[in-house]
Parts: C-alpha cells; sequence; structure tokens
C-alpha cells in the first residue's frame, strides 16, 4: 500500500522509470523557457526525445569534462536559468563535486542570501553490471555532509517525476540520484504536468505492524519482496522510502518504529557513514525507548566495486538477506 500521489488528478499513464524522469524533464523545458538541459551523451541514454523536441538554445550537449560543465551550469543559474546538469554516471560527480561543493552549495551562504543556486544535477548509480570500481560507485552519502544541498533518491516512476519536476522548481540546489536497476520499472504516473512531490516528504510504500524496513533506491525492490515473502510466514512488515535524503523525513520513521518496535535499514551503499547510519543515530537519539530488539543495518560492505560478476553479485543485500534480517528480530 502507497500513500496517495500528490498532484494528481484522474488521468494516468503507464510508463518506466527512465520514461517518468525524460517527461518530468519535457514538461518542465516547455513550462519555464529558464529551463535549460545540458550534459554528456543525452541522447544516449534516453534523452532522444529532448534532443529532437528542443534546439540547441536549450539542450546543451557538452564533452566530457565534468568540472567544467558543471561550473558554467552554475554561473547559468546565478544569472537566472534554471538548468538541469546530467553528470550520467554517479562516479562523475567526484570530478563535479568542488563545483558542487565549494561553489553551488556556498554562494547563498557566502552572500547573505543575495545569490541563489536554482539548479538540478542528475547522475545514474550503475551497478550490479561488471563495469568496475570507477564507474559502480553510490557516492550519496558523502554529498549528504554538505551543507546547502538537497538529495533525492526516488524508487518509482510516479516519485521520479513527481520529485525531478519538485527540484527543477526549487531554488536550491537539488542533486538526484537515480539508481539504473529501478530505469526499466514500470508504474502508473499522473499525466498531470503539475504533478509534483513535495521534497523531505517519505512514502509508507506497505503498511505494516510488525517491523519497519527503511529502503533506500534499488533496495526497494528487494524489501518489497521481502515483505510479500514475510507476509507468508505471518511477519507484517511496513516498507518506507524516504524518497528525499536531505531533508530526510525522520518524523515518518520515528512514528513507524513507535508502532512496530523493530527496525531493518537497507541500502547498496557502503555501511560507513551511509543513510542507513545517520537514521539509526537518530532514532537511538530520539526514539531509542521505542525499539524492542538492535537496529539491523544491511548494506555494501567496505571495499570497492570488483569487475568480476560472481564477486560483485555477492556485495549488496537481496531479498533473502532482508528476510534474515527481519527474522533476527521478530522471531
Amino acid at each position: 500500500m502507497s500513500a496517495a500521489i500528490e498532484g494528481t488528478d484522474d488521468s494516468v499513464l503507464r510508463m518506466t522509470y527512465l520514461e517518468a524522469i525524460v517527461q518530468a524533464q519535457i514538461e518542465e523545458l516547455e513550462r519555464d523557457e529558464r529551463v535549460i538541459l545540458m550534459g554528456e551523451d543525452i541522447a544516449v541514454y534516453g534523452g532522444g526525445k529532448l534532443v529532437a523536441r528542443f534546439d540547441s538554445s536549450r539542450i546543451w550537449s557538452m564533452p566530457i569534462s565534468e568540472t567544467s560543465f558543471t561550473g558554467v551550469g552554475i554561473g547559468a543559474a546565478i544569472t537566472g536559468l534554471r538548468p538541469i546538469v546530467d553528470l550520467n554516471i554517479a562516479s562523475f560527480m567526484y570530478l563535479a563535486s568542488d563545483q558542487i561543493i565549494n561553489q553551488a552549495a556556498k554562494l547563498r551562504f557566502m552572500t547573505g542570501g543575495q545569490i541563489q543556486v536554482p539548479i538540478v544535477f542528475r547522475c545514474c548509480m550503475y551497478y550490479g553490471a561488471a563495469i568496475a570500481a570507477q564507474h559502480s560507485d553510490r557516492p550519496y552519502p558523502l554529498f549528504m555532509n554538505v551543507p546547502g544541498l538537497k538529495i533525492i533518491c526516488p524508487t518509482s516512476p510516479a516519485d521520479a517525476k513527481g520529485l525531478l519536476k519538485s527540484a527543477v522548481r526549487d531554488n536550491d540546489p537539488v542533486l538526484i540520484f537515480e539508481d539504473t536497476k529501478l530505469w526499466p520499472v514500470k508504474g502508473l504516473v499522473p499525466a498531470n504536468s503539475d504533478h509534483l512531490v513535495p521534497l523531505g516528504r517519505a512514502d509508507v510504500k506497505r503498511v505494516g505492524d510488525d517491523v519497519t524496513v527503511v529502503a533506500i533506491a534499488g533496495a526497494m525492490r528487494h524489501a518489497l519482496e521481502a515483505a510479500k515473502s514475510l507476509a507468508e510466514q505471518g511477519i507484517s512488515a511496513e516498507v518506507i522510502d524516504p524518497r528525499t535524503l536531505k531533508p530526510l523525513d525522520m518524523e515518518t520513521i520515528i512514528r513507524s518504529v513507535a508502532k512496530t518496535r523493530r527496525l531493518v535499514l537497507v541500502e547498496n551503499a557502503h555501511r560507513i557513514a551511509n543513510v542507513s547510519a545517520e537514521i539509526a543515530a537518530t532514532i537511538c537519539e530520539e526514539a531509542f525507548e521505542s525499539l524492542k530488539k538492535p537496529i539491523v543495518r544491511l548494506s555494501a560492505p567496505d571495499v570497492h566495486v570488483p569487475f568480476s560478476p560472481v564477486l560483485e553479485a555477492k556485495l549488496f543485500p537481496t531479498k533473502d538477506d532482508i528476510v534474515a534480517g527481519v527474522r533476527k528480530i521478530c522471531c
């Protein structure tokens, strides 16, 4: 069971996660002439419709120089445009990080609010695809440590569209981390061009009473599959999708833990200082009395992603891992 989709009318379309991302960009480019899109290989990764629909004043195909064109995008935002900067593979965020952290995230603060930086950075998390360590990272926890940035990580087509549109309209820099394992996932998406999902609001994807499972990005698929399996075993799992990682909706998670008294956290980022660590720490600070059992954290170990598909497959939590983690504190 999922919370009602925000901003809907009676008209919905069935589309993939990636199609919803493209549709959101089309609608925002049409709605506001200040919106531009720049990045690498835009037409290769689902952006062919965008290139065909808009001219070169709105779609800027950039060279493979993430630091430079990220700086161009930030400058464009400062001067009144609302850029969407497509950095493609998430690991390329490291190359753009100086511009994102030292410029986009800090300029509003350092100018006393005189400068706004309304910019969106898109990146895609590729893993489980044998593309080795330099292309397989899930670096969203690193950017969560930076004041001034907002971070979204949708798991459904409807949320992908609604959150991206909200990000484009926001006056602060927003990073969207798309999990490529979710790109082909289909779902019903509101056709309404004003379908917006507010930043900073989690969604209860499945209601339950016995344990709270919070899943990030691609881990959501396994969490929902695990919840179905657990239901057959008589265990009712409540599955929560934070959707926005910063600001993080802890109220929804705390309310769920107060009901279920147990918490399992699942994500594919490395274990040290990840989102699960932040959630676990906050629960211990603000809702420790609700817990009947220790918190269970499932994530990737602190190792780089190997090229070998056999080795890589062992890194990330599976449905069976989640079931086992739940049973550890529920049985």
